[in-house]
């Protein structure tokens, strides 16, 4: 029973975050109608929600939150779906040469992860990440990890670098695998971002690479952002923190290899 109700509380909080994706909020009265529970129950839906950072609490109901975010905020969003993610991707490195990480806090989480590989260079526009690396290869040993920070003009609000000298560093190196996440996953559109310069950044770090590995959480899911990311074709395999079995996944299951 357990069991039974943790899917129906991850399938209700699945469609408050449709709802809200759709139409920007969402009132508490009129979903729980919808999805015939009480509202103290969607009540702590949108609480839990509120507290993994994917909307804001507002009278009666909730807000989506709009546009990019600081890198200390995304960090704690969802953690244990991108530690989850992390272990998946750990199994898929290279045993050398050099891989590429995005700005994203769920390759962040992998980042944190790669004390130890020897051999691996890793570059990143992301300071946040390049930080955590740095800080693995001096713990390790300068020849275990070889962090390499892509410059750029700096994203005020991600932490990131993005822009023409972003793109032209990216595009400087060859990579085995690029760990990239998305703001949504859609499997009419693939991959979408909050901004056109993320974007630009991830597919010059991805023209230089042998596979694309599209790490990203189940809440975005069937959601779409602003600016064009990866089509299908371009994605080698997307990582979820979910069994390849889920039926959430069933859409995406002949568009690309699920891990």
């Amino acid at each position: 029973m357990a069991t039974n109700s943790a899917v129906r509380g991850e399938e209700r909080r699945a469609a408050i975050l449709a709802t809200l994706a759709g139409a920007g909020s969402v009132q508490l009265d009129a979903i729980a109608a919808e999805l015939a529970v009480s509202p103290m129950t969607v009540r702590r839906d949108l609480d839990e929600l509120e507290a993994e950072g994917l909307l804001r609490r507002v009278r009666g109901g909730a807000v989506a939150i709009e546009g990019p975010r600081p890198f200390s905020e995304r960090r704690g969003v969802r953690l244990r779906a991108k530690q989850a993610i992390a272990a998946k991707a750990l199994r898929l490195l290279p045993l050398q040469g050099a891989i590429a990480l995005d700005a994203s806090s769920t390759t962040g989480t992998l980042a944190e992860a790669l004390s130890g590989h020897a051999g691996l260079t890793v570059a990143t526009n992301s300071y946040d990440n390049f930080s955590t690396l740095r800080g693995s290869a001096h713990m390790t040993g300068a020849a275990h990890i070889t962090p390499v920070l892509i410059g750029g003009e700096p994203e005020a609000t991600t932490g990131s670098f993005v822009g023409k000298i972003a793109c032209d560093a990216a595009a400087s190196m060859l990579y085995q695998c690029f760990f990239t996440s998305a703001s949504a996953v859609d499997a009419t559109h693939g991959s979408s971002e909050v901004s056109l310069a993320e974007s630009q950044v991830k597919r010059a770090f991805a023209q230089r690479s042998r596979r694309v590995v599209l790490c990203v959480d189940s809440s975005k899911l069937d959601q779409l952002a602003v600016a064009v990311g990866f089509e299908w074709p371009e994605v080698s395999t997307l990582i979820t923190e979910l069994d390849p079995a889920d039926p959430r996944l069933a859409p995406y299951r002949d568009l690309t290899e699920i891990f």
